[in-house]
């Protein structure tokens, strides 16, 4: 071992190294993860000739193992002796670049992409591109479609020679016989047509764009779409219509309804791409289709892009486009057979009233959010509820409580405790959109009905719910509005009411300040101390713990400690211990 000729900077690396050769994955897995230790060690000149070397030879390995080391070598630079050695670390990346295992793959080329930067042009050339082209015409697919995302990065570095050398590989590689490798290519091409100089992606980027938009296999059309927003954004306006434009409408009539959901799911992006021309004459028929689409995750896709498609129409028009072409389809939607489609639409027409005014949102909107109000989907109910505000704003409170409230009622006394559960969630929301007068006025019988549910989850939340609206109002208006009303559930005959009202004092008494937990909540738990049922009186001294910190030192000595005193006397035994820890935790003990 080399710690016998008294180098022992060198011990630990021939450890690691016997360590990549071990059995155990685990253990391979940790040297991988220590390489940059060992480099260091080795310093810059031996880690080039014999541990990059090695590495090389050693990639017959499990994936998780390959893996590391393929991110690894991504930060080499330096340890190999800065950029004008960078090329050593290309062989052993050369390799995991042609794995089987795509994980391994796409982290060989994430980190062949990372060092190609730290090329000079000349060593691009003289060491890149050739790896490039070894990739690009290797035997197994595998190495093919590594090649493709590699070309963006070292074609605006290269003389014109090589320029035109990588273009024909990029050609050949959309014409691949293996599915997967144009798979590959059509999910690069937009990125290497932003590289490209304008003429070239009028004369090759297009014409290999339709090819693969018209490809066999739908997973390659998909991409294809993908690619299609850049190139649309690097063209002029007059050529979009010509060289764009027919592939895309094929595109949003594909046979195959994955190639249909690309389209409507990148819809946004490529309506701002092709200008609002286009966007009129051919996107606004475009969008009718995949809205009234007979696959439900096409129609859920374009009615996800509902309201950004209006906001980017062009102003002039904007409202009625919407109003003829657009919202006859909304209206089918909200009656839709699937809850995805009918969630998705829920999520964004309430933005819509925004767009079209006051008029149009009382006529036209306000009965599609009554029907989804009322839908039997909760998730359709709660994402029209948390967009409530942005209603509020066009069309005012008197409007919204008129029409929406009594859905939002009938909601909050729903028979499943889940859909009620979720408009409590919602309640101080709706109440810091509504105000206080108006909360007062319908909502606030509902938050107190729910403190008596016979779920306790409704119960639980109700009492949280609680204190979030005594932030949002205030001490004084909890002083005259719900302490009383929760005090009063102190003398209920259902114990679970009782405790209840000790939850519920928890809640307040910190948001309520000193004042109204001295004078209104105390002597209402103090009294409850002698109740007949073990569980509130235990219930007392936790709160009592719990509000003692508001509390000022008179009140915790003559009115706390002595009812905790007592309770320490209790005969039950769960009494007696929160009773002791009450004590202890307020230092009365």
């Amino acid at each position: 071992m080399a710690g016998a000729d008294g180098d022992d900077s060198l011990y630990p690396i021939a450890v690691l190294i016997d360590e990549l050769r071990n059995e155990d994955v685990q253990l391979r897995l940790n040297s991988i993860k220590k390489l940059s230790t060992i480099a260091l060690a080795l310093g810059v000149e031996r880690t080039r000739t014999e541990l990059l070397p090695f590495l090389t030879d050693t990639i017959y390995d499990e994936d998780e193992v390959l893996l590391a080391l393929a991110e690894q070598l991504g930060n080499f630079t330096m340890l190999v002796g800065g950029p004008e050695y960078v090329h050593c670390l290309l062989p052993p990346l050369e390799s995991l670049a042609t794995v089987e295992e795509t994980v391994v793959r796409d982290k060989a080329v994430e980190s062949l992409r990372k060092i190609s930067q730290e090329h000079s042009p000349v060593d691009l050339e003289v060491h890149f591109e050739p790896l490039v082209k070894r990739l690009a015409s290797g035997d197994w697919f595998t190495s093919r479609t590594s090649a493709c995302g590699l070309f963006s990065v070292c074609y605006p570095r290269v003389s014109s020679t090589v320029k035109a050398e990588i273009r024909q590989h990029f050609r050949t590689l959309c014409s691949d016989d293996t599915p997967m490798v144009r798979r590959a290519a059509a999910s690069k091409l937009g990125e290497f047509a932003k590289v490209l100089e304008l003429d070239y992606v009028k004369s090759d980027i297009i014409s290999l764009f339709t090819a693969l938009a018209s490809d066999e296999q739908d997973s390659v059309r998909l991409l294809a779409v993908e690619a299609c927003v850049s190139i649309a954004t690097l063209l002029p306006q007059e050529d979009l219509e010509t060289l764009v434009m027919p592939t895309l409408r094929q595109a949003a009539e594909d046979k195959s309804w994955r190639v249909r959901y690309m389209v409507a799911d990148k819809f946004s992006e490529l309506q701002k791409a092709v200008g609002p021309e286009i966007t009129k004459n051919d996107l606004v028929p475009a969008f009718q289709n995949l809205l009234k689409d007979c696959e439900a995750e096409v129609r859920a896709a374009a009615a996800n892009k509902v309201k950004e498609f209006c906001e980017n129409l062009p102003e002039d028009n904007r409202e009625q486009i919407i109003m003829t072409h657009i919202l006859p389809c909304v209206k089918e939607l909200v009656s839709d057979t699937n809850q995805h489609v009918k969630s998705a639409l829920a999520s964004v027409i309430m933005g819509l009233s925004t767009i079209l005014g006051k008029e149009n949102t009382i006529e036209h909107l306000l009965p599609l959010f009554l029907a989804q109000l009322k839908d039997e989907c909760p998730e359709v109910r709660l994402n029209i509820i948390s967009n409530l505000d942005c209603v509020n704003e066009v069309i005012g409170i008197r409007q919204l409580s008129q029409s929406l409230l009594p859905a939002i009622v009938e909601l909050a006394e729903d028979a499943k405790w889940r859909v009620r559960l979720a408009i409590i969630e919602y309640m101080p929301l709706l109440a810091g959109q509504l105000g206080v007068e108006f909360f007062d006025e319908k909502l606030n019988t509902l938050c107190m009905a729910w403190l008596i549910d016979h779920v306790y989850a409704i119960r639980e939340a109700a009492t949280c719910n609680l204190m979030k609206l005594v932030e949002k109002f205030g001490a004084e208006w909890a002083q005259n509005t719900i302490v009383p009303k929760v005090l009063g559930m102190a003398n209920d005959p259902n114990y679970l009411h009782r405790m209840t009202t000790l939850f519920c004092i928890n809640a307040l008494s910190e948001v309520c300040g000193q004042e109204i937990t001295t004078k209104q909540m105390l002597p209402v738990v103090v009294k409850m101390a002698s109740d007949q049922v073990a569980n509130v009186r235990f219930n007392v001294a936790k709160s009592l713990q719990k509000i003692g910190p508001v509390l000022d030192n008179n009140a915790l000595q003559t009115q706390v400690k002595p009812v905790l005193e007592q309770l320490k006397a209790d005969s039950d035994m769960d009494v007696k211990y929160f009773a002791q820890e009450a004590l202890t935790v307020l230092a009365l003990a």
